[in-house]
């Protein structure tokens, strides 16, 4: 089956019992058992729940992994994902990731020990040098959240398996729909499934998917014993949200797409960051790696703080507000919004500045975008 088919159809039967098209939500936390032991593959909601392993199979099929598992949020999983290193273990680390991920690597660096190293993953050089000592993990976002670096995928999983370490790949913003890292060699990848998975920002959600059906079990095992798992409903609206994934990636693209090419250029923009645009330094690499360029804009403009809040403040059909991936058009201010938990002068070292703000293109008409970032920058 092709991709949009199997976005509706695999590893998505009907219900055995009612024929129901869509998955019953079970609402049960615990399961009869017919004797001590004797059940029906269903114990204990933490442990499994049928709507929950519906979502499990569609997330590992569409990833093409040896299968997958929901968590309750997307650090919930990388939660999960980190008890798998004990203390000691190292950790290369993309040097541009989401504000959250930066401050629960760094926590479990301080509690528990963990040594993380941050690197450049767009330059496969930098990544080689960092690995000149051992290292048990390569943990990658590409596109990186907010600057959108592309990294070479194929070729940081070659670099990982030759110093014996995995690699985990962030795969939030591209989704399965444009990009799909099991398939280029990584070995785990993440997922919030708050954003373009559930799709309508009215879940919480995340998922792991592995390339080995040995980690599956470990990590369901995990799973099972960290607990942070989604609720039925929750899971429910998630494959909701896959239903409708292709047709949603290709809107937010082209409205995305749009959005740039009207930003760049313009006297009051410093940089814009796409990798749908010619001037993205790793454009070229972004047309072989993906189906697509995606629905984040990341825009820089001139002034700083002041400049960027009178943006903010021109823009009616962007709302502000955190997150991203849903139907409806968002703008962040990374450096006090996500980020804020990385130190100014880290942000800046990595051109996380004051005047950057990132942009979730939704899924409405483009032009309408398209005029109303124009309005916000004759604020400026």
């Amino acid at each position: 089956m092709r991709f949009d088919t199997r976005l509706i159809h695999a590893r998505q039967p009907p219900d055995p019992l009612t024929g129901a098209v869509n998955p019953p939500i079970y609402l049960s936390s615990t399961f009869r058992q017919r004797a001590p032991n004797e059940h029906q593959g269903w114990v204990y909601g933490r442990s499994g729940n049928p709507t929950r392993a519906v979502l499990e199979a569609a997330i590992g099929d569409l990833e093409s992994g040896a299968g997958g598992l929901a968590f309750s949020s997307g650090l919930g999983a990388l939660v999960t994902l980190l008890e798998e290193f004990p203390s000691g273990s190292r950790i290369v680390a993309g040097d541009d990731l989401y504000g959250g991920t930066w401050r629960l690597f760094e926590h479990h660096r301080r509690q528990f020990g963990l040594r993380v190293d941050y690197v450049d993953t767009s330059e496969p050089d930098a990544v080689a040098a960092a690995f000149a000592s051992p290292a048990d993990l390569l943990y990658v976002e590409s596109p990186t959240n907010p600057l959108l670096k592309i990294s070479d995928l194929r070729a940081l999983a070659r670099i990982a398996h030759a110093h014996g370490a995995r690699m985990a790949v962030d795969n939030t913003f591209a989704t399965p729909a444009l990009q799909r890292p099991l398939e280029l060699g990584a070995d785990i990848v993440l997922h919030s499934t708050t954003k373009y998975l559930g799709g309508h920002s009215d879940v919480i959600g995340g998922a792991l998917v592995l390339r080995k059906a040995a980690d599956v079990e470990r990590f369901a095992w995990l799973q099972n014993a960290a607990g942070a798992v989604p609720s039925p409903f929750d899971c429910f609206l998630v494959l909701r949200g896959i239903h409708t994934l292709g047709v949603r990636m290709r809107a937010h693209t082209a409205a995305a797409t749009a959005v740039a090419r009207a930003l760049e250029g313009h006297r009051r923009v410093r940089a814009v960051h796409y990798p749908g645009l010619r001037s993205h330094p790793q454009y070229a690499l972004a047309r072989r790696q993906m189906d697509g360029s995606g629905g984040i804009v990341s825009v820089e403009v001139a002034g700083g703080m002041r400049a960027a809040r009178r943006f903010v403040a021109g823009l009616e059909v962007f709302t502000l507000a955190e997150s991203l991936g849903g139907v409806e058009s968002l703008v962040d201010h990374p450096a006090s919004m996500t980020h804020a938990s990385v130190p100014k002068a880290e942000r800046e070292r990595h051109g996380v500045r004051d005047g950057l703000l990132r942009l979730s293109c939704g899924i409405e008409d483009p032009a309408d975008l398209v005029d109303d970032v124009r309005a916000a920058l004759r604020r400026l």
